[in-house]
């Protein structure tokens, strides 16, 4: 048994090794060049002085505005460090959703507040504000903090610290050795082994683990109660319970709110506005609470584009961004995952989108051979969003210089 083990873990070691190369080079490639970096807003340019195709992208564009691609808030593009397009649609969604908005429900369990989702107050802007609700891109971000927290040192446990050590085992539920097993690193998988129903049903779903998650008190506990299916680290499991545990234990490790630790070391040096909703017990919505404007969004991708740091200075390490992008499991859709990164297969072997994916159509799309960032928000609830393999066939013949022109440094 221990023979196949170590010929696993070295045929799985051999099979990785090109991935981390591809990611070394797509990492490698902004690291020696003259960076223009974003302050709170991007600089433009035109779509044509970057090696983009404007009436591709205008014709996309357009067709998003006669809502062939479902209700989309806006479309940006951006490449080489600037701006080259940008595109906002007006939805009336007090009108869209007002039916729904009266009636109690999976995704309206208490009728009023943050977590009813067809309150036009709440969602998809934040009380009339730019910052559209990233839903699960909040996962992303959230992984990106520990990132930080990790480099500066200040999360210092190793990601194979069972959850449980965070927790009171006396009161929690359905212990059994298979929990006692799960790690830091299959949570930030989504490879718990716990019990979880999302990633088959919709989020109006009355079966929906997030919704039922949602409609209680204390989230945490709700997940870290739920009963064992399979052994942790063994089949990915879409899980948005998974990404709240992180809250608590984020705050357990370093003695730290996620929040204010991701607000002094990400958002106000990459000069982010943000709101952050919380659960009914306080703890910050790890898994989904997060608005952002869709250009700061953007800023997400340019800081992983370049290996972690930012004008200068580093946020997170580039083993973590390695790490993170590595395509570790195999995700719905044909789809890998990362830690909290959707990785989408391209044609060529071994290279990939890197995506952050939220419930209602908001996309995060790095092209890191392109140097291309593309980003997607929206507020399509009541059925699934135009999939990503669309949006990227309209995107990419845009295309037409394959690194950023000498001109743009």
């Amino acid at each position: 048994m221990e023979h196949r083990v170590r010929r696993f873990a070295l045929l799985a070691l051999f099979l990785l090794v090109p991935v981390l190369l591809l990611l070394q080079v797509a990492l490698s490639q902004t690291a020696n060049e003259q960076v223009p970096w974003p302050a709170k807003d991007w600089p433009r340019e035109s779509p044509a002085k970057f090696g983009m195709d404007e009436k591709i992208l205008s014709d996309f564009a357009d067709a998003i505005g006669q809502g062939k691609y479902d209700l989309i808030d806006s479309f940006d593009v951006f490449r080489c460090g600037k701006q080259i397009f940008h595109r906002t649609y007006s939805h009336d969604y007090a009108a869209i959703y007002g039916k729904e908005a009266k009636v109690r429900g999976p995704l309206n369990a208490r009728l009023t507040g943050p977590y009813n989702y067809f309150d036009p107050a709440w969602h998809p802007y934040y009380h009339g504000t730019p910052l559209h609700s990233m839903q699960s891109v909040s996962k992303t971000v959230t992984s990106v903090i520990i990132g930080m927290a990790v480099t500066r040192g200040d999360f210092k446990t190793s990601l194979d610290t069972p959850v449980l050590h965070y927790f009171d085992v006396s009161k929690v539920k359905n212990v059994d050795d298979r929990k006692k097993r799960m790690t830091l690193q299959n949570v930030l998988t989504m490879s718990t082994g716990l019990e979880w129903n999302e990633e088959n049903v919709a989020y109006d779903d009355p079966r929906s683990d997030s919704s039922l998650m949602e409609a209680t008190d204390d989230w945490v506990q709700y997940v870290i109660d739920k009963p064992m299916v399979e052994e942790p680290g063994q089949h990915f499991n879409y899980s948005s319970g998974a990404t709240e545990l992180l809250a608590f234990i984020f705050k357990k490790e370093t003695g730290q709110d996620i929040e204010e630790y991701g607000k002094k070391y990400l958002f106000q040096p990459l000069a982010i506005d943000y709101h952050w909703k919380r659960t009914y017990l306080g703890v910050v919505d790890t898994e989904g609470g997060l608005y952002l404007r869709g250009q700061d969004l953007a800023k997400i991708g340019y800081l992983y584009l370049h290996g972690g740091t930012w004008n200068g200075t580093r946020i997170a390490s580039e083993d973590w961004v390695k790490q993170s992008l590595m395509p570790r499991l195999g995700a719905e859709g044909g789809m890998k995952y990362g830690y909290q990164w959707w990785l989408y297969p391209r044609k060529e072997q071994g290279h990939f989108v890197w995506m952050c994916l939220g419930f209602g159509g908001q996309r995060l799309m790095v092209f890191p051979e392109e140097q291309l960032i593309v980003v997607f928000t929206g507020w399509q609830v009541l059925k699934d969003a135009a999939p990503v393999s669309s949006l990227i066939a309209r995107v990419l013949p845009a295309v037409q210089t394959p690194k950023c022109p000498a001109a743009s440094h």
